[in-house]
């Protein structure tokens, strides 16, 4: 299951971009948290702090139990990071939107998938493990929700698939997809046609007239001259 994390933040008053550059000079990342029929809600955090949590998060989505300081005031909200905008270059957090849930409402949320083991198809008949579906769409509460959904794959051989109501999913989880789709299959091995090397062209043969000799070319003339006698 997701962990829940404790994350501490503050409300921010500024929303331009003068307030946000100073938001960063002291070491923190704008973020915002909406949903849970309230109104948004400008935060910060601080960006080592969301650092170290998404470097020991397994999957995207993290269930964030925010303290927030507003004023002299600390609230707590259960939370659930939506988005992560990052830096184009070096990948820096930018911002951070986190979505309010409540622990007794559903939530839905897209878990990342992943294969385990080799499959037979693939070990011992050179297939192709094809995965169609890279995340699945899953409805739950907030204490049920994975990190991570993994598929034993081993068993799949040459035209093997296993579809979204193969996947046998936590209790209290249920999948959104239509339960028809293909997430994995082993194809056949794709063979090559060889086409045969093309001959390389013949020449055509160049026939040249013989050049009369030296001595036959001489006796020529002296032979009519002596016609004419």
């Amino acid at each position: 299951m997701a962990k829940q994390v404790k994350l501490s933040a503050q409300t921010r008053l500024g929303a331009g971009r003068t307030a946000v550059n100073k938001i960063k000079a002291q070491g923190s990342v704008p973020a915002v948290i909406y949903g849970a029929k309230e109104k948004p809600q400008n935060l910060q955090v601080s960006k080592r702090d969301i650092q170290v949590l998404l470097s020991h998060a397994v999957g995207e989505n993290i269930l964030v139990d925010l303290e927030i300081t507003d004023g002299g005031k600390t609230s707590s909200k259960l939370a659930l990071i939506q988005e992560i905008q990052h830096a184009p270059l070096g990948g820096a957090v930018l911002h951070v939107d986190f979505h309010a849930v409540s622990q007794n409402e559903l939530l839905q949320a897209s878990i990342p998938v992943e294969a385990l083991g080799e499959a037979a198809g693939v070990k011992s008949f050179g297939g192709i493990l094809e995965q169609n579906i890279r995340s699945l769409e899953v409805k739950c509460l907030p204490k049920d929700l994975p990190e991570i959904i993994s598929i034993d794959v081993s068993n799949l051989n040459i035209g093997d698939s296993i579809h979204v109501g193969d996947i046998k999913l936590p209790e209290g989880v249920t999948a959104v997809p239509d339960a028809a789709l293909t997430v994995f299959h082993v194809a056949a091995p794709t063979v090559e046609e060889v086409k045969p090397a093309a001959e390389a062209p013949t020449a055509p043969e160049v026939i040249k007239e013989k050049k009369p000799e030296a001595g036959a070319a001489a006796a020529a003339p002296a032979d009519k001259k002596a016609d004419k006698k």
